[in-house]
């Protein structure tokens, strides 16, 4: 076997290791302790930037969002927003200790209003930064208050 496929094959090798790495450090540290401060430390800074997000099936996960009134908006980064598509979803959010019901759905044809609100989202993104990096745009309508 030449050199260069050897090469070839332990960069792919340890690069698929990395992104491994990454998924789990992700999935078992970072979520659960983003998930916890946001609900025993509803004031803090980290609440200031992110809420929970509790889909229909129960599952939660800590996103960037910014509220403009009674929209909600949140970056997706992961395949998690494919489940807003079309008509949408019920979400349960919680926002600062809040608790809030709402529908969300996903942006996907309209790439003006999505970098127009991505530039209050996430201002510190790059402006270089191409579209299908820079996550998909969810926009939530709080319907109301839960139980608070």
């Amino acid at each position: 076997m030449p050199i260069r496929i050897k090469v070839i094959s332990l960069v792919v090798i340890v690069l698929g290791m990395v992104i491994v790495s990454y998924i789990t450090y992700t999935r078992m540290v970072v979520k659960p302790r983003g998930t916890s401060e946001l609900q025993t430390n509803p004031q803090g800074q980290r609440a200031g930037i992110a809420m929970l997000i509790t889909f229909a099936d129960g599952t939660q996960i800590p996103v960037n969002y910014l509220r403009e009134g009674n929209t909600i908006f949140a970056g997706a980064d992961g395949g998690w927003w494919r489940q807003f598509e079309g008509e949408g979803a019920p979400v349960t959010l919680l926002v600062r200790g809040q608790t809030l019901s709402g529908h969300a759905t996903v942006v996907l044809d309209d790439p003006d209003y999505t970098h127009s609100v991505f530039k209050r989202l996430r201002p510190k993104a790059p402006a270089w930064l191409p579209d299908w990096l820079n996550g998909k745009l969810v926009v939530i309508s709080v319907e109301a208050e839960v139980g608070n």
